[in-house]
C-alpha cells in the first residue's frame, strides 16, 4: 500500500478510538491490495480508486465497530466483504460469517481468508432465503440491503432470540423505519462519522418484536 494511504488508514483509525496492532493494520492493507487487484476482472466494487477504498470501505465499515455486539455476526450480501472482513481483522476473537449468492465474490473471500489468515472468518456461497446456519447469529448486519423491510423479510430465520440487526444507511431512513415499526423495535439510529467522507451515515439496530 502507497505510504500515505496507509498513513491515512492509521490516522482513521486514531480517529475511530480503534487501538490496532501492527498486524492487524497490515491485514487491512493486504485486504485493499487483494480488493483492487481481483477488482480488476471480478466487479467487486464500483470504487476503483485507492484512497477512495480506503474511506468509503475501509474506514466505511470499521467506522461501526464500536456498535457492534454480540460474538456470533453475519454480514449478509457481503459482496466483497464489507463490512465483514474489516470486522473479522478487528474482532479476532469473534466468529464473524460472511453470506453471499455471488460465487465470483465468495471465490475471492476464501482467497481473502486464507491470504490473512482469518481462522475467525466463515465464507458461505448461498442465498439468504437458503442459507441454514448450524446456529442462529446475535447480530445480523447488512451495508447493501435495498431496504429495512427486505432485511427483516429475508433475513429473520438466521437471527438469534434477543439478537439485533444492524443495517448500515446513508441518509436518515425515515420511511423504511416506518415500514418495519410493526415487526421491530427500534433500539438505536446512531448518527456515524467516517473519517475523510463528508457523507452522511447511520447504523440502524432492531430487534424483532416478540
Amino acid at each position: 500500500m502507497d505510504p500515505a494511504l496507509r498513513a491515512e488508514l492509521e490516522a482513521g483509525c486514531e480517529r475511530l478510538e480503534l487501538s490496532l496492532d501492527k498486524r492487524q493494520l497490515q491485514q487491512l492493507c493486504d485486504y485493499l491490495g487483494l480488493l483492487a487487484k481481483w477488482n480488476k476482472a471480478y466487479n467487486l466494487t464500483a470504487v476503483r480508486d485507492p484512497a477512495d477504498m480506503v474511506r468509503k470501505h475501509l474506514l466505511d465499515s470499521l467506522a461501526i465497530a464500536p456498535l457492534v455486539s454480540g460474538e456470533r455476526l453475519i454480514d449478509v450480501g457481503t459482496g466483497g466483504g464489507l463490512p465483514g472482513v474489516p470486522l473479522a481483522i478487528v474482532f479476532a476473537e469473534r466468529e464473524i460469517h460472511l453470506l453471499d449468492s455471488n460465487s465470483k465474490k465468495t471465490r475471492f473471500l476464501f482467497q481473502v481468508k486464507t491470504a490473512l489468515g482469518l481462522d475467525n472468518m466463515a465464507v458461505h456461497h448461498a442465498r439468504v432465503e437458503s442459507h441454514r446456519p448450524a446456529a442462529p447469529f446475535e447480530a445480523v448486519l447488512s451495508r447493501a440491503f435495498a431496504s429495512l423491510g427486505d432485511m427483516v423479510t429475508g433475513c429473520r430465520h438466521l437471527l438469534a432470540p434477543g439478537g439485533q440487526f444492524l443495517a448500515m444507511k446513508g441518509q436518515y431512513p425515515e420511511a423504511e423505519l416506518e415500514a418495519v415499526a410493526g415487526q421491530c423495535d427500534i433500539r438505536a439510529v446512531t448518527p456515524v462519522a467516517v473519517p475523510g467522507l463528508a457523507e452522511q451515515r447511520h447504523l440502524v439496530a432492531m430487534t424483532l418484536r416478540a
